[in-house]
């Protein structure tokens, strides 16, 4: 009696193992073939109104509308993108052409001088007032003005006058005169009216003495050329003494020229 139901619970037992493993196995039949119909899932691209093309994906994927932003997308070192894109030497040749620039803009526009030289007495005409004992003399005078820069001048006026034993007899100023173009030279003549007289009316009988060939006498020339170019304006003065024959009309240059500048 005793042996009988010591089988019975044996058998019991092993009926429950085989239940147990059966069902683990039924399990475990399931799982692979959950795995097996993922794995075997096709790739779906799922698109609407509330995504845009993914920029990374080579137009097989999507994101998020409102997220471009946010994500981060990783590419492949070997990406055409990542390649350098010689930033060095487009910044190099941008330098050197500026410097170039600028180098020839500084060459071309820096200011040099404008030179002025007097040549000399080109005409002198005389007339008389005896009653009153004066002496007229128109002086005409030549100047070279050169221009050494690389732009146009504007000679915008000459100022002159005429001394005489340390007074002035005379005095002239032109406006407007010239527009010298770039690296050019241009001779200016301009005239001087002076006047004798006064106290200085014993040069009438000199002036008129029968008995002299050459009445000359020695005066000194003040002139002063102002320029101007982009709106800054030059001046350059020189000072000079000249022989002037008072007893006739003479269309030569005549004397010594003394230059101070």
């Amino acid at each position: 009696m005793g042996k009988s139901s010591s089988n019975l619970a044996k058998q019991k037992d092993e009926s429950q193992d085989a239940l147990t493993t059966s069902e683990y196995q039924d399990s475990q039949c399931e799982e692979d073939g959950k795995t097996g119909d993922v794995s075997q899932f096709p790739y779906v691209e799922f698109t609407g109104r509330d995504s845009v093309t993914c920029p990374t994906c080579q137009g097989t994927g999507r994101i998020p509308r409102g997220q471009e932003n946010q994500l981060v997308a990783l590419i492949p070192y070997s990406d055409q993108r990542l390649r350098p894109s010689r930033t060095k030497l487009y910044v190099t040749i941008s330098v050197v052409l500026c410097l170039l620039l600028s180098g020839l803009a500084v060459f071309f526009l820096f200011p040099r001088s404008i030179d002025v030289s007097y040549v000399g007495v080109k005409s002198a005409f005389v007339s008389y007032d005896g009653d009153r004992r004066i002496v007229y003399l128109n002086i005409t005078n030549t100047l070279n003005i050169t221009n050494n820069n690389y732009y146009t001048i504007s000679v915008t006026n000459i100022t002159a006058q005429v001394q005489f034993s340390k007074t002035v007899i005379g005095k002239t100023k032109i406006n407007n005169v010239t527009v010298i173009i770039p690296l050019d030279k241009r001779q200016i003549d301009y005239m001087v009216p002076t006047t004798i007289a006064d106290e200085m009316n014993y040069m009438f009988d000199y002036c008129t003495l029968s008995s002299i060939k050459v009445h000359n006498i020695v005066v000194m020339m003040q002139v002063t050329v102002t320029t101007s170019y982009f709106g800054h304006a030059e001046q350059v003065s020189q000072e000079m003494y000249q022989y002037v024959d008072c007893g006739g009309n003479t269309t030569s240059l005549h004397g010594h020229v003394q230059v101070y500048q």
